[in-house]
């Protein structure tokens, strides 16, 4: 994978850079990712907020109430409604802050590959999950990025 990494909306009006490898690769099956993507899961990759450059477009956020109670906030191209992000609003988001950018906007895909799976339990009978891929059945109770990747490490032999 070559950096910085472009991408952007279906319109054309929204472009961003992400200027540092994403430390984490998912795909998420759950129902709300499945009915937004039209497709069987939601694929992200994780990288710092400091990374994460809108080069130029706007942004607007989608937010909704999560199952677990939690506020999750979408951000979309202002114009043509493209899901770009989650978290923290595109350049202003604090440092030590994740941005989860759809890797369906990247200009390049191919390097892509899912380390982690997140609601495995609502996952298409027909979409094979790589056995060495982490998975979780939902996201879990005490979701945070730390004891995913920690749980990550661990599968990894000595």
């Amino acid at each position: 994978m070559r950096l910085p990494q472009a991408g952007g909306c279906q319109c054309g009006g929204l472009r961003y850079a992400i200027t540092v490898a994403p430390g984490l690769a998912y795909a998420c099956h759950c129902r709300d990712c499945q009915r937004l993507s039209g497709s069987a899961f939601g694929l992200a990759v994780l990288v710092p907020a400091e990374a994460f450059r809108l080069l130029r477009g706007e942004t607007r956020p989608l937010q909704r109430r999560t199952d677990s109670g939690r506020t999750s906030t979408r951000w979309v191209c202002a114009a043509c409604g493209c899901w770009i992000c989650g978290g923290a609003r595109p350049g202003t988001a604090a440092a030590g802050t994740l941005v989860a950018v759809r890797a369906g906007t990247l200009d390049e895909t191919g390097w892509v590959r899912p380390q982690v799976h997140f609601f495995a339990r609502s996952a298409q009978p027909w979409v094979p999950l790589a056995g060495d891929t982490l998975r979780y059945a939902t996201q879990p109770e005490d979701f945070s990025w730390p004891r995913v990747l920690a749980d990550l490490a661990a599968m990894r032999p000595a």
